[in-house]
Formats: structure tokens, C-alpha cells, sequence
């Protein structure tokens, strides 16, 4: 997860601005609980004399290191343009006070609130305030929002989503996503031990660094405990009552971003909801790849001078929903363009997206009700290693590779050569007659655009544990032999398919990384005839295309200057061991180490995660992530290093996290901590 900003020729860097524009750092904003949140504000030198709404950024990733170079080329920006900006470590984090015990506490919501109130306490302030982010300031932006308080009056979120638990890093389709619930655990497990700065808190900085190391729990061993859709999740997720979220909403993302879906649920049901879906991994999209980047902070200001200084930007003449159509490509694990083009509609579900049923090896409706066919799908313990990462920040190698690779390993349905170009758009849904030998199962379904020269390209896929075939909040026990209608939604999708391309169907009891296993060995049947179809979204060009907004090019504010002290390093390895059977995922990403000018810190990190697991065993699962995070300054060095480790027997799932702390390469504090949670129907 490199927060970093390259140097494009189709990005600008914009220096002259209306107003111009200073920092105040490491402002103390003091919480009712006498803590106290630290954050970084950029505003219009006349701010006092002409008062500005403010913007909040609200993440625990460090304001100081981390995410200073990113900061830099959005805040500044924003400022710029007549905003007051503002940078906030939340609790927990960076040089805040207090201890991050879990993401989207409400706590967190509290704090967010009692910033807003001392925001427009402010003499610099109009009273009027905008929340934005990305990921997890995307999650707290629509989280904050629902909480209502009047000063706040519009967000942008991006890449982010209105149901924790079925659209986030932690469950899909009620299954354990194995290759991201650890990892982002084992991920913010790590940052949460970094230290606050001594040059901005003092002597106690120490004292706190030590109390995180120590007690900050690792948050898998709650996120485990909880497999159903409980209480738990339902806390942030604004899909509980939309009605929360009365005021605008910028829903953004990216076909390559693993949180697509829910920019439809919002522009489907909030109120003044604008969607806007590009090519993008989980990114920014005036950073973010495949290109076409775009103009986007030219967006947000237009956004928010429409609905903060009351100033019409035309935003609302142009579609409310615009999303680019992807065309036909070959598959590549990394992709640094992807050519297509801008379609928009006011109104999500669209009157121009119908529905296109395909029967599985059928042309026909009449076939497919004559067809009483059943088909064996066995579990092969090592499909999916060649399905990309879960949520693609860019990097080199995150993206599935061609599925020839992988369709030996399931059963896969292909269609007639397509007659005409065809445009798909929404979210593909797979029915399906099944029935299993075990009382604990899942079905994986994969979709795919096979070219005329054979190669294979992922465009969606989705799974379901069929314990949850009823409710996520209510799983039951599945009853060998019964045969059970199901429905597996895959992820929404922009692609357009031309004349002689086929679609893919590939049906799996298995999806190792993306899946955890289910604890025995499964054999699926499947039962073709009119009861198992793919639901298609096609979608008709419409006059609303016409209006879409042309795009400028992507500007930022100056980025900071920093030294690069260790370059980046990235590899993605499968590593097959026929003689003993196994497979392995070896991810490892150097993320390089870097020192910021302006204030000195040196900072870097290291992560490598393997996934294993033993073919016809699926007891032999293991996911593995170790992490390396250094931060410092002259005299002032730390070191933090953690190893987080997942298996699982029929009963139980078994956690092992270690850390530990370095001071000048001198180990000053370690923990451990080992879970045995029971499986629920997982």
C-alpha cells in the first residue's frame, strides 16, 4: 500500500492559485474525554477576514510520514480554492492520543463530531463543512454523515462501502476472505504500534508507544468472532437506514477496486447521490491506474463549492451516474491503460440495463426446460491462485492473470460467439439448482471474456457460503443430497464484449486465497435446466450519453520533497511443489523507505505474505503476513516487526500474533497472542 504520487505527463502540478495558502501543523483539538486529537490545516492566508467551509480528512494513517506526501498534493489543492483543509490522526493514531482498539468504533464517530463542533467554532470557519477520504476516511465519511450533524453538509467517499460486512476486507458472500482478513489485520496491527513523534508531544511519547505495542489488539481475533452478519457489523454500515444519509454524496471508485457495488446501492438510495466509476484500482482517480486518470480534485471542487458556498457548477446538468465502459482487452496481471469510454444515466437501476438470461450450455429458455442434466463439480483445493489480489492498489502483478490457468481446476460453461457487440453493465447474478455431500459448502462462480484466440479474462466473479443461502445474519446446516436454489451475486461490472468474443462460466466449491476452506472436502452438484441461469445486465446506449463530463486533466497541488533512502521492490510468486503436493502464494512488497525534507522523518516498510495449502487437504490452509515498519529521525530510530499466522481444524480456527518493539535496534517491549475461535458455520 505505497502512498506515493509518480510524475505523469498526464497529470499537471498547479502552483497559482486564487488565494494563497498556509499551514498550521500539529494543531491540538481537545476531545470532551480530555484527550487530545493532533491534525495538520491548510487555509487561505485571508481566512480570517474572509471566512472559509473546511473539508475534514479523518484517517489513523499518520499525518507526519505516511501519508505526508499524499496530503501534500490534495490539501494545499483544496485550500487553494478557498477551503479550510483539514488533516486529522484519529484516536489512536499518529501523534493523537489514546489507543486504536478497533476500525469504525463509535468512538471514532464521536471524536469525528466533537471536530466538527470545534471546526465551526472557528474564527476562520463559515460554519459549513465537507468530509472526504478514501478506503477508510471513505468508510468514516458516510459513517460521520449518518450521525447527522448539521454542520456537515456534504462528503465524497471513495472506494468505500455502505455494508461492512458483505462489501469489505473481512467476509464475501459470508465466506472468510483468507487472503485479506489477516493480512489487513496483521496490516493495521502493525501501524497502530508506531510511535508518536517526541519533536511534537514530548517526553510521553515513549510511555505511549509502549502502551500500544502492548495492548492494541490485533483485530482479526474480533472480526473472527463475529461470522455472521450480527450487531457487530451492522454498527457503520449505513445500509442499515439510508434515511441517515440525507445529505449529498459523492460515491467514487474503480472496476479494479474490490468496493465497486456499493457506489450502485448509494446512487440507488441516498438522496442527491452523485456515482462515478472509472478504470481505477483502489486509488484517488487523478493518481490511480489503468489510466485515463482524470481531473478529479477539479471534481471535488466542484462539488463542494455547489453545495458549501451555494455556487452552481453545472455539476447537476451532467448525468448523476457516469461510469466508463471498458473495452475487450487481453488479460494482463498489470494494465497501465484500459481503453473504452464515458456513459451516464440519471437513475440507478436504469431503464436502459435489461435483463439477458443465459442457460448454461443452452441457447433457449424451451432447451434449458427439456435440459434435467446434473454435473459433478469436485473441490480442487488449489483454484484461484492465479485470481489477482483482492483489492488492487496499483501495484505490479495485482490482477488476474488469463483463466486458462485456472478453468482446469473447475467446470466451466461457454457460450455461442457473440453475433454483435454487446455492453454490460451492473451485476451479474448466477442461479443455480445445487446440491452438496457435506453440511458446509460454498459455490464460487466466475465469469469471463474468452477471445477469438483462445485467452481468457476476468471481468466478475462472486461467491456464496451456502449456509447462508437464506441470511448471512441466520446460516443453517446443510442437508446432503437436498437440493437447494441459490443465487451468487458477482461483482457489478462496465465491460463491453464485440462480435466473436464468448462468455465464460466456471463453477467452484473452492477459491483458495480468496476463500477460506471449507472444512471438508465438497462435491457440488449441479442441476441444469430452467432453474440454473446467469442473470446478465445489458445495457442500451442512451442520449444521456451525449452529456457526460469531459474530463480535465489531473492536476495537484506541489508534492513534497523527499530522498528515497530504499527503492521499491515488488514479487508475486506461485510456487508449485509436486512431490509434496502444495501450493503456495508468496506475495512481498518492499514498499521502500523514504525521508520527508520538510520535517526529517525517515520512514519504511516491509511486507511479505504467504498463502499454502496442500492439494485434496483443505485442513492444510495457512495464511501467513509479516510486517516491518520503521520510523525515525536522527537520533531518534524505532523499528516494529509483527508475524500473524491463520489454520483451522474442523472445529476451530487458531490465531498467533507476535510483535515486537525496537528502539535504536535494541528490543525494548514484545507480546503474543494466540485465539482458538470456534468455526460458525465457515
Amino acid at each position: 500500500m505505497v502512498f506515493n504520487i509518480q510524475d505523469s505527463d498526464t497529470r499537471r502540478v498547479k502552483t497559482d492559485f486564487d488565494r494563497k495558502v498556509k499551514k498550521l501543523e500539529h494543531v491540538k483539538i481537545a476531545m470532551p474525554d480530555g484527550k487530545t486529537l493532533r491534525a495538520h490545516i491548510w487555509l487561505p492566508e485571508d481566512a480570517l477576514e474572509n471566512p472559509v467551509p473546511a473539508l475534514l480528512e479523518y484517517l489513523p494513517y499518520r499525518k507526519n510520514d505516511f501519508t505526508a506526501i499524499r496530503d501534500s498534493a490534495r490539501h494545499p489543492y483544496f485550500a487553494g480554492h478557498g477551503y479550510a483543509s483539514i488533516r486529522v490522526d484519529i484516536r489512536g493514531s499518529g501523534d493523537s492520543d489514546g489507543i486504536l482498539l478497533d476500525e469504525y468504533l463509535k468512538q471514532e464517530q464521536d471524536d469525528a463530531l466533537s471536530v466538527i463542533d470545534w471546526i465551526t467554532s472557528q474564527p476562520w470557519s463559515t460554519g459549513r463543512v465537507g468530509m472526504f477520504g478514501k478506503s477508510w476516511g471513505g468508510f468514516n465519511s458516510l459513517q460521520v454523515a449518518s450521525r447527522e450533524h448539521p454542520a456537515l453538509q456534504a462528503i465524497i467517499t471513495l472506494c468505500s462501502t455502505d455494508d461492512r460486512y458483505q462489501d469489505d476486507v473481512h467476509y464475501r458472500g459470508g465466506n472468510i476472505l483468507a487472503s485479506d482478513m489477516l493480512w489487513w489485520a496483521s496490516t493495521m496491527f502493525t501501524y497502530n504500534a508506531r510511535p508518536q513523534d517526541p519533536s511534537v508531544v514530548g517526553d510521553s511519547w515513549r510511555d505511549n508507544w509502549l502502551q500500544r505495542v502492548m495492548e492494541t489488539p490485533p483485530f482479526a481475533i474480533e472480526w473472527l468472532s463475529h461470522q455472521r452478519r450480527d450487531d457487530y457489523w451492522k454498527h457503520g454500515s449505513i445500509n442499515e437506514d439510508y434515511s441517515k444519509v440525507n445529505i449529498p454524496v459523492f460515491a467514487v471508485g474503480g472496476w479494479q477496486d474490490a468496493y465497486t457495488d456499493a457506489i450502485f446501492r448509494m446512487v440507488e438510495h441516498l438522496p442527491n447521490a452523485k456515482g462515478l466509476i472509472g478504470p481505477w484500482t483502489h486509488e484517488y482517480p487523478e493518481v490511480a491506474t489503468p489510466e485515463p486518470t482524470i481531473g478529479f480534485l477539479q471534481e471535488a471542487v466542484r462539488f463542494f463549492d455547489h453545495w458549501l458556498k451555494d455556487t452552481d457548477t453545472g455539476m447537476y446538468e451532467e448525468p448523476k451516474f457516469q461510469a466508463w465502459i471498458q473495452e475487450p482487452e487481453k488479460p494482463q496481471v498489470t494494465y497501465d491503460k484500459r481503453p473504452g469510454r464515458w456513459i451516464g444515466m440519471d437513475h440507478w437501476p436504469s431503464e436502459d440495463v435489461t435483463s439477458e438470461k443465459w442457460y448454461p450450455n443452452k441457447q433457449s429458455l424451451t432447451e434449458a426446460m427439456k435440459d434435467t442434466n446434473t454435473i459433478l463439480i469436485p473441490s480442487v483445493q488449489e483454484h484461484g491462485f492465479y485470481a489477482g489480489t483482492f483489492c488492487p492498489f496499483g501495484q505490479p502483478g495485482d490482477l488476474p492473470a488469463d483463466q486458462r490457468l485456472e478453468n482446469g481446476k473447475a467446470v466451466v460453461f461457454t457460450s455461442d460467439a457473440l453475433t454483435e457487440d454487446r455492453d454490460y453493465f451492473g451485476e451479474p447474478v448466477f442461479h443455480a439448482r445445487l446440491s452438496t455431500d457435506q453440511d458446509n459448502a460454498m459455490v464460487v462462480v466466475r465469469l469471463m471474456d474468452k477471445a477469438p484466440t483462445g485467452e481468457s479474462t476476468l471481468i466478475s466473479w462472486g461467491m456464496l457460503n451456502l449456509n447462508h443461502y437464506k441470511s448471512h445474519e441466520h446460516p443453517e446446516a446443510l442437508v446432503p443430497g437436498n437440493i437447494y436454489d441459490v443465487k451468487v451475486k458477482l461483482d457489478s461490472l462496465g465491460q463491453r464484449l464485440t462480435k466473436g468474443h464468448r462468455l465464460e462460466v466456471a463453477i467452484a466449491p473452492t477459491y483458495w486465497t480468496k476463500a477460506w476452506p471449507s472444512p471438508k472436502p465438497v462435491n457440488l452438484t449441479l442441476h441444469t435446466g430452467m432453474g440454473t441461469y446467469l442473470d446478465l445486465p445489458v445495457r442500451q446506449p442512451n442520449e444521456r450519453d451525449e452529456d457526460v463530463r469531459v474530463f480535465d486533466m489531473a492536476e495537484t497541488a506541489s508534492i513534497i520533497e523527499r530522498e528515497v533512502l530504499r527503492k521499491e521492490e515488488r514479487s508475486f510468486d506461485i510456487v508449485h511443489r509436486p512431490i509434496d503436493s502444495t501450493w503456495q502464494v508468496i506475495d512481498y512488497s518492499d514498499e521502500g523507505s523514504r525521508k520527508l525534507m520538510h520535517n526529517g522523518v525517515e520512514h519504511g516498510s516491509i511486507n511479505k505474505n504467504i498463502y499454502s495449502i496442500k492439494e485434496n487437504d483443505p485442513l492444510s490452509a495457512t495464511a501467513e503476513c509479516y510486517w516491518e515498519l520503521t520510523v525515525g529521525r536522527d537520533a531518534w530510530q524505532t523499528k516494529v516487526e509483527t508475524y500473524s499466522k491463520m489454520t483451522s481444524d474442523e472445529e476451530n480456527f487458531y490465531l498467533t500474533h507476535t510483535i515486537k518493539a525496537f528502539e535504536h535496534d535494541q528490543e525494548v517491549a514484545s507480546n503474543k497472542w494466540e485465539h482458538t475461535i470456534p468455526r460458525d458455520y465457515n
